[in-house]
C-alpha cells in the first residue's frame, strides 16, 4: 500500500471513529425515555439547578442557572451560569441545542463548541406547570434536578430523587447546589 492510500485509509478511519464517538455522546442512556408531549415554549426561560451529579465542568459552582430561549432557526439557545466562589466571579457557557427527534420529545443535543455536543434528555417533568424537571445527560454519570425557583419543596425533591434511583442513577452522589448568599473564599495568600 502506498503512502497516499494509507493516508486516505487513516483519514476515513479517523472520520468514522469521530462520528462514532460524537454520536455516542448524544444518545439517551439505555432504559431511559425522554418525555413526550414536550412543549419547548413552556420549557424556555430560566431554570435553577437544585441538585446534580458532580461533573468537571460545574465543579465548585454555586447559584447555577440554565436559561433557554427559542431562536429564529428553530434551535434553542442555552446560557449556563454559575458562581465560582474560589475566584469570586461568575462563569458562563453559551451553547445551542437542537432536537434529536420531533420537537415534542424532550431529547436534544447541546453544543457549547463545535463539533462537540452532548445529550440533554428531559426524563421527568411537571407537565402541568413546568415547574420542575429531571434531566439526564448522555450517560447515568450526568443528572440534574431543575426548578423554576431557587428552592424546590423537599417532598418534590425527594420524589425526583426516588425516580432517579429507580432509573439507575447513583443518587447518593447527588450534590445540593447553593442559591443563598454568595460568599467568596479568601483570595489572600501568596501571589505570583
Amino acid at each position: 500500500m502506498n503512502n497516499d492510500a494509507l493516508s486516505k485509509s487513516l483519514r476515513y478511519l479517523f472520520s468514522f471513529l469521530l462520528v462514532i464517538l460524537l454520536g455516542g455522546c448524544n444518545q439517551i442512556p439505555d432504559g431511559l425515555e425522554a418525555v413526550t408531549s414536550f412543549d419547548v415554549q413552556r420549557y424556555k426561560g430560566r431554570w435553577f439547578e437544585i441538585m446534580r451529579l458532580d461533573n468537571s465542568f460545574e465543579r465548585g459552582l454555586s447559584h447555577v442557572t440554565a436559561t433557554y430561549d427559542l431562536r429564529d432557526d428553530g434551535t434553542v439557545s442555552v446560557l449556563n451560569r454559575g458562581f465560582n466562589s474560589a475566584n469570586c466571579e461568575w462563569e458562563e457557557a453559551k451553547g445551542v441545542a437542537v432536537f434529536q427527534q420531533r420537537k415534542t420529545v424532550g431529547s436534544l443535543s447541546v453544543s457549547f463548541f463545535w463539533p462537540f455536543s452532548g445529550g440533554y434528555h428531559v426524563i421527568g417533568l411537571d407537565r402541568k406547570n413546568y415547574h420542575f424537571a429531571l434531566v439526564s445527560g448522555p450517560s447515568r454519570k450526568y443528572l440534574w434536578i431543575l426548578s423554576r425557583e431557587p428552592v424546590l419543596a423537599a417532598d418534590v425533591r425527594q420524589k425526583l430523587i426516588e425516580e432517579a434511583r429507580k432509573l439507575g442513577f447513583p443518587v447518593s452522589e447527588l450534590v445540593m447546589v447553593k442559591h443563598g448568599d454568595r460568599h467568596c473564599r479568601s483570595l489572600s495568600g501568596p501571589r505570583s
